[in-house]
């Protein structure tokens, strides 16, 4: 058998060593071995071996501990490697609830996030299963960010990342001038083994880790999150006019001589969405007006490409990563008021019982009268007249005055038919993080929801709906946003848990319809543990993800859902748009219909991955800031309830969302036990108890920024009394 490089022959070598793999007649059997069978030469091994890697990665072979090549069933399994600080680990096989203790001595090169091949090791109870980490398939860290430590001659770095165990050992040549104490990005060069630490050169310095907005960027990179636009996609936007031309208008509803405005937050600058209201004798026609993205950003282009391949804007606590350069994203595509403006406009005719009886899609242009924020109207509509800046907006607001009440009744009804049907209202307490002058962080504040938000919430779902469902009869190519319904095993553990505080849950079949966990939300409003369980709740949840085919949105309690309404931050808008606008003009044939079927599928899977990155980029940023507001606070006493019990301690959230542990070993007086099934610390002595949704005092024993940590302590633990604190 001859070993060869070009694809064609690559596909041909795995059908052969597929076939060889599935007869009757094969025995596993090392490279060696194999290499002999097949009469591959000794300068082609690696060759081969690089074949045998490829089918490993696909899962279509498997390997035993001992090094034969065989088929996937030869005792070896593949997933993902989840790391731990003290240096074992677990493999996250997809499909499989249980995940697999990875002893320390068997992690082998394996890093946080890796996919791994392992071998099972029964431990002989029937219930323990540990496994041995045989190869890493692929590496999910080519670069590390982490805080550089200098010695003499060489350094380490210490990941950011709590789930990478092992320090990163850099040699004198490999610095690049970092100084001890700053945060860099290290390029993973070996990745050592057991007893033997993973090397590395630094490739970028981000600065010293006190400096206000280094940790931020220190999360971007760890992501992978890019900020530049590439020169070549920046010299696209040449092309793109400052101001919408004549030429734009043709084709073009006029839309500029009715009133719209948009409502966002007081800092907002990428306006993606308007709204209008007229009065009907039957009830209302509501246009949601959105923002012509793919006017300006076609298809195929480069501003295209690197769209997709970013996904998202991604929101921090102190600056925005958008998903487009400025240029569009703050200017020509933002709806900015007193401007032409290209949209794609969604009017809908609702009746007095908030049902959208017809709708239209059009492209048109607008011209939006008012930018308002959500404070302001909120404001105007709760007639807070007690409040200082009260006069200022009613006199700058006051000609749209009457249409705003009008849109908050149509806000109200729309609503009141969601939650009928059984949509799922989750109204968590949020943070705004406020910062000073200087970057850094002055106060952490509850931003609640007011009739503002929610107007904007109630009008935006209503045009996602209708655009889903008119898209889904029309049967154009699409992407819906789904929802699926939690699974059953998740649903039994909720259950048991709402028993624990003295709730029911209704389950058929180990199903719940939306409408019964709407009512439980009803029945624990303005509840002690109101908050607690409804947490719980989402975390019972499957996430939610773009897909071509439409399964319904199950927290909506909806048939047919997408998101429609923000192409300035998200690209599967921005893609609809595209299919929107074809289907309009009459251009969406059979091979515009195929071509859009045959990329939908991965649009959909990069898209939800890269909104989980995003996610999961903004809560690490969150987490950091909150830390760092809370370094102020040491030796000061909080209110809190608990929001999480494990064997080893005790979750506090503070009113302000922030979140600390009270660790068992600092529970003085007594020896607390675990009671699992009850989500309880029980004293062994005093028999006292620490349950969730119970309220305490704890004073800020700890804190530490990298990785982002807050160690509380009982107040009325024995011991050092605290100060009372805000």
């Amino acid at each position: 058998m001859q070993i060869m490089n070009d694809s064609e022959e690559l596909k041909r070598q795995k059908e052969a060593l597929l076939a060889v793999f599935s007869s009757p007649q094969y025995k596993p059997m090392k490279l060696k071995e194999l290499a002999i069978l097949l009469d591959v030469k000794k300068e082609d091994r690696e060759r081969l071996k690089n074949v045998l890697d490829l089918l490993l990665i696909d899962g279509k072979i498997g390997i035993t501990s001992k090094g034969k090549y065989g088929e996937p069933e030869i005792s070896t399994r593949t997933g993902v490697f989840i790391g731990n600080a003290r240096g074992f680990g677990f493999v996250s096989v997809e499909g499989e609830e249980q995940d697999y203790y990875i002893p320390k001595e068997y992690t082998g090169k394996a890093l946080h996030g890796d996919r791994v091949q392992f071998s099972v090791v029964d431990k002989g109870d029937g219930v323990h299963l540990e496994g041995r980490i045989l190869r890493v398939l692929e590496h999910a860290n080519s670069s590390i960010v982490g805080t550089y430590e200098a010695l003499k001659g060489f350094g380490f770095v210490l990941p950011d990342n709590p789930h990478i165990a092992r320090d990163i050992f850099i040699p004198w040549d490999g610095t690049a001038g970092a100084e001890n104490g700053m945060k860099v990005v290290v390029r993973i060069t070996d990745f050592g083994g057991y007893g033997k630490n993973p090397q590395g050169e630094i490739t970028e310095i981000l600065g010293d880790s006190r400096m206000p907005g280094v940790d931020v960027m220190s999360v971007i990179r760890a992501q992978g999150i890019p900020v530049e636009f590439p020169e070549k996609v920046l010299r696209e936007l040449d092309s793109i006019p400052e101001q919408v031309s004549k030429k734009d208008l043709e084709g073009r509803r006029d839309l500029r001589d009715v009133v719209t405005f948009t409502i966002d937050g007081v800092d907002a600058k990428d306006l993606d969405d308007a709204i209008s209201l007229k009065i009907l004798p039957e009830g209302y026609e509501l246009g949601v007006h959105i923002a012509d993205v793919s006017h300006y950003v076609r298809e195929n282009s480069l501003l295209d490409a690197e769209a997709r391949n970013r996904g998202t804007s991604v929101y921090f606590a102190d600056r925005v990563v958008p998903m487009l350069p400025e240029k569009l994203s703050n200017g020509i595509c933002s709806l900015n008021a007193g401007v032409d403006r290209l949209a794609l406009s969604c009017i809908m005719r609702i009746d007095a019982n908030g049902a959208v009886t017809d709708s239209e899609l059009v492209e048109s242009v607008i011209r939006v009268d008012k930018r308002m924020d959500y404070h302001s109207v909120a404001l105007l509509l709760e007639n807070r007249t007690d409040e200082k800046d009260y006069a200022q907006i009613l006199g700058e607001y006051e000609p749209y005055r009457e249409k705003l009440s009008q849109m908050l009744v149509l806000s109200k009804l729309l609503r009141q038919r969601r939650m009928n049907r059984g949509a799922i209202n989750f109204d968590f307490p949020e943070a705004k993080i406020i910062f000073d002058e200087g970057g850094h962080v002055k106060d952490v504040q509850l931003y609640a929801r007011n009739c503002a938000t929610m107007l904007i919430e109630d009008f935006m779902l209503a045009a996602n709906e209708t655009v889903a469902e008119s898209a889904y009869w029309q049967q154009l190519p699409f992407l819906y946003r789904n929802h699926e319904k939690p699974s059953e095993e998740k649903m039994r553990a909720f259950a048991a848990f709402l028993a624990g505080f003295g709730y029911t849950l209704h389950l058929k079949d180990n199903q719940v319809h939306p409408k019964e966990l709407q009512k439980l939300l009803e029945k624990l409003e303005g509840k002690e543990e109101e908050a607690l369980i409804s947490r719980v709740l989402l975390r019972s949840m499957k996430q939610a993800s773009y897909s071509p085919e439409s399964l319904g949105h199950f927290g909506l309690s909806a048939r047919y859902y997408t998101h429609f309404t923000s192409p300035i931050r998200r690209y599967p808008d921005l893609q609809i748009h595209r299919i929107l606008k074809e289907s309009l003009r009459g251009g969406l044939d059979q091979s515009r219909q195929q071509h859009y079927r045959e990329l939908l599928g991965d649009v959909g899977v990069h898209s939800s991955k890269m909104e989980r990155r995003a996610d999961e980029a903004e809560r690490q940023v969150d987490q950091i800031k909150k830390a760092e507001y809370m370094r102020r606070f040491l030796g000061e006493v909080f209110s809190g309830v608990i929001s999480g019990v494990t064997s080893w301690g005790l979750y506090v959230e503070l009113p302000n969302t922030v979140e600390g542990m009270v660790h068992v070993s600092e529970m003085d007086g007594d020896y607390y036990v675990y009671d699992e099934e009850n989500l309880r610390l029980i004293g062994e002595t005093s028999h006292r108890e620490y349950t969730l949704g119970m309220n305490v005092q704890v004073v800020v024993e700890n804190v530490e920024l990298t990785p982002p940590r807050i160690d509380f302590r009982l107040y009325d633990s024995p011991g050092k009394k605290g100060k009372k604190g805000i």
